[in-house]
């Protein structure tokens, strides 16, 4: 098998960047080439936030958005590539995850309704504005086949990241917080475990007009309030196995303040404190349901570099090693960027991208459409 080039490209939950990557594939393996974080525009990433609720004039909003963030996305791999030197015409492929705006699956609860998922970033507009041919929708294929259409990344993970005699989780905390057991070189189970960064970051910004948390600093010198706690940890989603999904739409801050109101009386700090071990325990409970004797634990995601996070979860895990993807020999910034770019190749070549066991789909099946340069 020859050398080839792909791109990846991911802008998750926290709507915080265009993750870009450039890597290698030959013989199985990937080498990650270069990377690059592009900027979304304060103005983009509020309109991205309004739109993944209902509201007035939808389509109209959503057509708009979904052409502005195409180009958004062409002008993160020009910026890639010409940051590596290489030029278009050496691209196989791009892969391009898009903006998810709407997430319902099955495990969503919505039983008269139809399952569906929502990602926007017109791969037509990429592929004209780039000369690249783009793979794009890869989680609708999967919904349809009746499956969550989440988490993707597990089959990458597998790929990349499993080693024999070894039971691994592979845990990915961005907006949302996801994990993949690996028992050997096998891929046993991969679901979204609850929240990630996403209700830290949205609290630290109601009161302190910062975008995060940064190394988690404000939560660790905060108290941990038990009572809020155990309040969280009720939701109906912490209460659901098998293949399942979550977003936004579920853990978010109208969900806190009135789910629970009395967060607007207590010590603000305290309340970060609290949501961030509400993070680590619903990761380390998401674990604990399984039949998987995890033995180390690899974390990638923006929440790799929460300092207080990374503490909160080794207590809770419990387990003979926690570390970051860095350790496998991927930068946790760049691991889900790099699964969709290897999901394109995937495409390319007719294979699958999902895993039924991980999503509940009918079968394996190959995802994503395919727009030509």
């Amino acid at each position: 098998m020859t050398e080839s080039l792909y791109v990846g490209l991911m802008s998750g939950t926290s709507i915080d960047a265009i993750d870009a990557v450039l890597i290698t594939c030959k013989n199985g393996g990937i080498t990650l080439v270069e990377c690059l974080e592009h900027p979304i525009p304060l103005n983009t990433r509020q309109r991205i936030a309004a739109l993944s609720s209902p509201g007035p004039n939808e389509i109209e909003v959503m057509g708009c958005l979904d052409r502005e963030l195409g180009q958004l996305f062409a002008d993160a791999t020009l910026s890639l590539l010409e940051q590596a030197g290489e030029p278009a015409q050496k691209i196989a492929a791009i892969g391009s995850h898009g903006q998810t705006i709407r997430h319902r699956p099955r495990s969503a609860g919505h039983t008269t309704e139809q399952s569906f998922t929502l990602q926007i970033g017109d791969p037509n507009t990429i592929a004209e504005l780039t000369g690249i041919t783009t793979i794009a929708d890869f989680r609708r294929r999967d919904i349809a086949a009746g499956g969550e259409g989440a988490p993707l990344a597990p089959a990458f993970h597998a790929a990349v990241f499993a080693k024999a005699g070894t039971n691994r989780a592979i845990i990915n905390i961005g907006g949302i917080a996801n994990a993949s057991l690996l028992t050997g070189q096998e891929l046993l189970m991969g679901f979204d475990t609850g929240p990630g960064n996403t209700l830290m970051d949205h609290w630290v910004e109601r009161e302190r007009g910062k975008r995060y948390d940064e190394s988690g600093s404000w939560a660790a010198g905060g108290e941990v309030d038990r009572q809020l706690l155990q309040k969280l940890i009720q939701h109906p989603y912490l209460k659901m196995s098998g293949p399942r999904s979550t977003g936004k739409e579920s853990f978010n801050l109208n969900w806190l303040c009135s789910h629970c109101p009395e967060v607007d009386s207590l010590n603000p700090q305290n309340v970060q404190a609290t949501l961030s071990e509400f993070t680590a325990a619903t990761i380390a409970h998401g674990l604990s349901i399984s039949s998987v004797n995890v033995t180390e634990a690899y974390v990638c995601g923006g929440g790799a570099h929460n300092i207080d996070l990374m503490q909160r979860l080794a207590r809770n895990l419990k387990i003979e090693k926690l570390d970051t993807t860095t350790a496998l020999g991927i930068d946790p910034d760049w691991v889900e960027a790099t699964a969709f770019a290897w999901l394109a190749q995937q495409t390319l070549r007719g294979l699958a991208g999902n895993s039924p066991a991980v999503t509940g789909a009918a079968g394996a099946r190959v995802l994503g459409g395919i727009f030509p340069a």
